[in-house]
C-alpha cells in the first residue's frame, strides 16, 4: 500500500539535494493540504443539492483527488514558484539558490511544474521556469538550530484578481480607519465576482508600503485556515470578514452560493503618516504550499 495523502514524507537527507527539492515541488504541485481539502469538503455540504455552487465543488474535489493518484499537477497554471528559506548562521544562501534552481528546471522536466517563465518584452518562454526573478526566493536569516524551506505556486488566475487600495478611497467612502479597511476587503471579493478560482483564500496586508504590504500579505497564504490570529483585533476583523464575504453570494466560480472564500488571513505592518495601503492577495482553491524542515541530517515535508 502506497502513502496516504497526508503522510508526513520523511528520510535522511540525500547528498544530491536538488533531489529532495524536487520532491517538495511535487508534493507543492500534486497534494493539496488537509486544511485545504477538508474545508472544500466541509462546504460542499453547505451548498444546496443540484446547484452550480455544489456541482462545482464536487468537480474540484475530483480534480484533486485524481492529480493526487496519478501525481499529476492539480492545475495546469502551475502558477509562479515561490521559495521562502529560514536558515541557521553558517549557511550559504546561494547554495539554496542554486541547488533549487536547478530543482525547478528538473521538476519542469518531469511535468511537476508548467514552462511559465516568459520574457516580458520578446515573450520567449525559457523552457524551465527560471528566468529574471524566478523563481522566486526570499531567506531569512534566524536563530532557530534547522533549516525550514516554504514553497508555494501561485497561479496566474489568482494572481490577476489581486489588487492594492491606498486609503482614503473616495470612490468606495473608505477613510483610513478600520471602517475603511473592511470596505476595501469587501469590495475586492466583489470585484472578482467568483475570477481566480474561487472558492479561495483572502490574504491581506495593512500597512507597510506598496511592496512590503504585499509581501506580508502573500505570506498569510502559508497559514493554516484553522489557525487564530494572535492579535485580537485582526482575529476578529478576520472572522467578520469571512462571514460578511461569504453573504455576498458570489460562491465557487461566480456561480452562487455559500461559499465565496475558504478563509481570510491578515497581517499588519507600521506605516508612513502619509500613506495607507491595503494590499489585498487572493488564493485560489488550488492553494499549492508545502514546508519542509532540515534538521541533524534528516527532513520532513508536510
Amino acid at each position: 500500500m502506497g502513502k496516504n495523502r497526508f503522510d508526513v514524507l520523511s528520510g535522511k537527507v540525500p547528498d544530491d539535494m536538488k533531489e529532495l527539492y524536487v520532491t517538495l515541488i511535487r508534493e507543492a504541485s500534486t497534494n493539496l493540504p488537509k486544511d485545504i481539502t477538508d474545508k472544500l469538503e466541509i462546504q460542499k455540504q453547505k451548498e444546496q443539492d443540484g446547484s452550480q455552487a455544489k456541482k462545482a465543488l464536487d468537480i474540484i474535489i475530483k480534480n484533486i483527488d485524481m492529480a493526487y493518484v496519478k501525481e499529476t499537477p492539480i492545475c495546469q497554471d502551475t502558477g509562479t514558484v515561490i521559495f521562502h528559506v529560514h536558515y541557521p548562521l553558517g549557511f550559504s544562501t546561494l547554495k539554496f539558490k542554486n541547488d533549487i534552481t536547478e530543482a525547478v528546471r528538473e521538476a519542469t522536466r518531469k511535468g511537476y511544474l508548467r514552462p511559465n517563465a516568459v520574457d516580458s518584452i520578446t515573450g520567449k518562454n525559457s523552457g524551465d521556469n527560471t528566468g529574471l526573478g524566478l523563481p522566486s526566493f526570499y531567506f531569512h536569516e534566524w536563530e532557530k538550530d534547522y533549516v525550514e524551506v516554504k514553497t508555494m505556486l501561485k497561479g496566474g488566475g489568482s494572481e490577476n484578481t489581486g489588487i492594492q487600495y491606498s486609503l482614503p478611497d473616495t470612490r468606495l467612502g473608505a477613510g483610513r480607519d478600520l471602517k475603511g479597511i473592511k470596505k476595501v476587503i469587501l469590495d475586492s471579493v466583489v470585484k472578482a465576482q467568483g475570477q481566480g478560482c474561487a472558492p479561495g483564500v483572502l490574504c491581506v496586508g495593512i500597512g507597510g508600503d506598496r511592496v512590503s504590504g504585499a509581501l506580508a500579505a502573500k505570506e498569510q497564504v502559508f497559514r493554516e485556515l484553522d489557525d487564530v490570529n494572535p492579535d485580537p483585533v485582526l482575529a476578529e476583523l478576520e472572522k467578520e470578514m469571512y462571514e460578511k464575504a461569504n453573504q455576498l453570494g458570489v460562491g465557487p466560480m461566480g456561480f452562487g452560493g455559500e461559499t465565496s472564500l475558504l478563509g481570510v488571513k491578515i497581517a499588519k505592518l507600521h506605516r508612513l503618516p502619509a500613506s495607507f495601503f491595503v494590499s489585498v492577495v487572493y488564493m485560489c482553491w488550488a492553494a499549492r504550499k508545502k514546508t519542509m524542515i532540515i534538521k541533524d541530517n534528516h527532513y520532513t515535508i508536510q
